[in-house]
């Protein structure tokens, strides 16, 4: 839990946000290592303040848990991210685009779906929704743009279903929302939760908005849950993933595949999670999550994995809420409550991985080689001035590269009678500038330096 004088900073920021914004309800929370370091709840359900269960709706936040069920089925092998969708759900217009484009909003499918507003009518069964797509529904080439698709999702939700053989909603329940301990996280709503307004822009009074099951649409944002759950929620997208997925599949889904405001990059989209690069007061972050939007709600959650933070907001008003909050009260819990860094503590290396330490050379560029737990290394420029790469293990003796420039290389150890150098897809790093001893591509000159 947080300091006295940090609940107090953040229950204010959150009370404010309440009143000049005008929203019935609020809750809000900050999570840390997993636990909620802090919530605060303002305005009323009911008549009572709105607590840790209390639910609201939660949009597209929906999304990035039917795109946690298309990762599962990747990782048991019955479907490829660069499948087209008509591999596994055959007889749409759009067959062309792949698992991956569908998941990162670059398919360049149209926003909507036919007929009359989703959000605010009931649905259609998909047979349906699909028989009404047309020629017209792919808006872009696909892999051109991001152009953020509801129907996207809804063919994936689809494509759960069929796999499964059970409504997406049901798979959701046995497959992440339980495993997880997210036992309030519903596709209907259930007491005690907030009913959804519209704030009149000219006067305060509220109008009801009405809340439908959306059928096929219902994967865009159908789903309703509580600040408890969304806490449990953004630790799993920060890397806490309880064995739902493996952590390198969701630190995938994190990695930007699209970017959404061109070049300065400061929101993008991953598979099925929203980025938001993002610098304050109390320094810079990148974060992972998802907004949500529906008549009568707003919500977002994101998480910041490079310190196990996250933070979220539930709302029951349809618009007018500024978009700094979030950020807001993780500056003020930085500014408060600055994080401890980890405490450092010797680790065992084996011989023959301390034998690979220290300066290696890329041709006259100088490298230093360090030992990362279970056997990795990591090859970083001397001066910072170049291409940086961690690399781990493999059973055969090689390492493959995680990150940057080397990322999805293999780096292997070379052992000749001149010596030993790293062999770096077909890129030689020696222990000494371009050492003649040591088989370097295009040969040394015979003459040396001078």
């Amino acid at each position: 839990m947080v300091l006295e004088g940090t609940a107090r900073a953040l229950l204010r920021r959150l009370a404010v946000e309440q009143a000049e914004s005008r929203i019935p309800s609020i809750v809000a929370a900050l999570v840390r290592d997993g636990q909620v370091a802090w919530f605060g709840g303002r305005g009323r359900v009911g008549g009572e303040q709105p607590g840790e269960n209390t639910q609201y709706r939660i949009g597209s936040i929906t999304k990035s848990m039917v795109a946690v069920l298309i990762m599962r089925l990747r990782e048991e092998g019955q479907l490829d991210l660069l499948d087209p969708l008509d591999k596994h759900l055959p007889g749409t217009p759009v067959g062309d685009v792949t698992i991956a484009q569908l998941l990162s909003h670059t398919a360049g499918l149209t926003a909507e779906s036919p007929g009359e507003w989703w959000e605010r009518t009931p649905g259609v069964p998909a047979a349906e929704l699909i028989g009404s797509l047309g020629s017209e529904s792919a808006r872009h080439r696909p892999g051109r743009r991001y152009h953020y698709s509801n129907v996207g999702f809804a063919l994936l939700g689809e494509i759960v279903a069929r796999r499964r053989s059970a409504p997406w909603e049901e798979v959701l329940r046995e497959e992440v929302l339980e495993p997880l301990g997210m036992r309030e996280t519903t596709p209907r709503p259930r007491a005690p939760h907030a009913t959804g307004f519209a704030v009149h822009p000219w006067a305060d009074v509220l109008l009801p908005e009405p809340e439908n099951d959306h059928g096929a649409m219902a994967p865009a944002g159908q789903l309703w849950s509580t600040a408890s759950d969304l806490a449990r929620w953004a630790a799993f997208v920060g890397g806490d993933t309880g064995g739902v997925l493996r952590p390198e599949t969701v630190a995938e889904m994190r990695e930007p595949a699209a970017v959404e405001d061109g070049d300065i990059w400061t929101r993008g989209y991953g598979l099925g999670l929203q980025l938001s690069r993002y610098t304050g007061p109390a320094g810079s972050r990148r974060l992972a999550g998802h907004t949500g939007s529906m008549p009568g709600f707003l919500a977002t959650v994101w998480a910041d994995p490079a310190d196990g933070t996250g933070v979220l907001f539930l709302a029951n008003t349809t618009s007018g809420m500024r978009a700094s909050l979030l950020t807001d009260l993780l500056d003020i819990l930085t500014q408060h409550e600055p994080p401890l860094p980890a405490e450092w503590s010797p680790a065992p290396a084996d011989d023959d991985l301390l034998a690979l330490t220290g300066p290696w050379y890329w041709g006259p560029t100088a490298y230093v080689c360090r030992v990362l737990p279970g056997r990795g290394l990591s090859l970083t420029p001397v001066n910072a001035q170049g291409r940086a790469s961690r690399f781990a293990a493999q059973a055969d003796g090689t390492w493959l590269g995680l990150d940057g420039y080397y990322a999805g290389e293999t780096l292997q150890v070379v052992r000749t009678a001149g010596g030993v150098h790293l062999d770096l897809n077909t890129f030689v790093f020696t222990r000494e500038p371009y050492d003649a001893a040591v088989p370097v591509p295009g040969g040394v000159d015979p003459q040396g330096w001078r």
